[in-house]
């Protein structure tokens, strides 16, 4: 058994679907999606760094929320164009674990980065004489350093639960990229200590970001309803209105997938709701955020002109 366990270095990924006749369309979609996920993103940062009227808070917050969506998009995407393609299936227990905790240091920062562009909502909308006072470049530094770190803190616990976990059985997952409730189930070891702590983690980190982003989302709803301009009501809905679309969209399906569903969604569901944050949301967010921004398509109106 001993001599078994040691043998297993090595997954194979099921991917999306097995039907082979959909191999060359769902690459072409894929790809099509991941290039676009990473021109939408690296365009942002890019134009968010070119325009001196972009740097405020609210863009740096918005960059490095690009950033960690096209961390999140590359972490997985690759890998389903390779399956697509059938070069390769095959993953190490390394590349395995690596690619896990880059999705997952990514995908927390961006929980705790919502938050921090929540916060800034708050403060222009509630306390806008004071918001350059409060918004300080240090303030920003430190919601973002704290963002990743906690990131990354977080992924290195999972990542560290994993190495206690032995695969004698089977090496096949059963998902397109190594998720993490894939790899407990094909272990030989008992889960339950990984799963316990996964399960706690996604529920503080999840619940404990979501309630502080709606607890600002309050006090600017009460805010907004005290202002007398009609005008100035609907410029505060106007900012605030794209970020609540990517909080429903990002925590809706981590609630759903990690918090609700759990053991009891079957293989293709849980599929389908991976792919909508792992690779659909990366897509959206960049266009979310600019196509109804005024500041924004400015911007990109002056880099195209030059």
């Amino acid at each position: 058994m001993e001599g078994n366990r040691t043998l297993l270095t090595e997954f194979v990924l099921r991917g999306i679907t097995d039907r082979p006749e959909l191999q060359v369309p769902l690459f072409l979609v894929f790809f099509f999606i991941y290039v676009t996920t990473m021109v939408g993103n690296l365009g942002l940062i890019f134009l968010i760094w070119k325009d001196p009227h972009l740097h405020t808070p609210m863009y740096l917050f918005l960059g490095n929320l690009a950033f960690a969506d096209a961390c999140t998009s590359s972490s997985v995407t690759p890998k389903i164009l390779m399956k697509f393609l059938n070069k390769n299936d095959m993953i190490s227990l390394g590349e395995c674990f690596s690619q896990f905790y880059f999705f997952c240091s990514s995908a927390t920062a961006e929980c705790f980065l919502l938050v921090a562009m929540a916060y800034d909502r708050y403060a222009a909308i509630c306390n806008p004489l004071l918001y350059l006072v409060v918004m300080s470049n240090r303030l920003c530094v430190q919601f973002i350093s704290v963002s990743y770190l906690i990131g990354l803190l977080h992924a290195l616990l999972n990542v560290g639960l994993l190495f206690r976990l032995t695969f004698c059985s089977s090496n096949i997952i059963d998902h397109f990229y190594c998720e993490i409730l894939a790899l407990y189930t094909i272990s030989c070891t008992d889960p339950s200590i990984n799963a316990l702590v996964a399960f706690i983690f996604a529920i503080f980190i999840q619940v404990s970001t979501f309630m502080s982003i709606i607890a600002s989302y309050i006090h600017v709803l009460f805010a907004i309803l005290k202002k007398r301009s009609e005008k100035g009501r609907s410029k505060a809905f106007s900012t605030c209105s794209a970020h609540l679309a990517s909080v429903s969209l990002f925590y809706g399906t981590l609630f759903v997938i990690y918090v609700l569903s759990g053991s009891n969604t079957d293989n293709y569901q849980g599929k389908m709701y991976s792919l909508f944050y792992t690779v659909i949301i990366p897509l959206l967010n960049p266009f979310i955020y600019s196509l109804r921004n005024k500041e924004v398509l400015d911007a990109l109106r002056k880099l195209t002109k030059c």
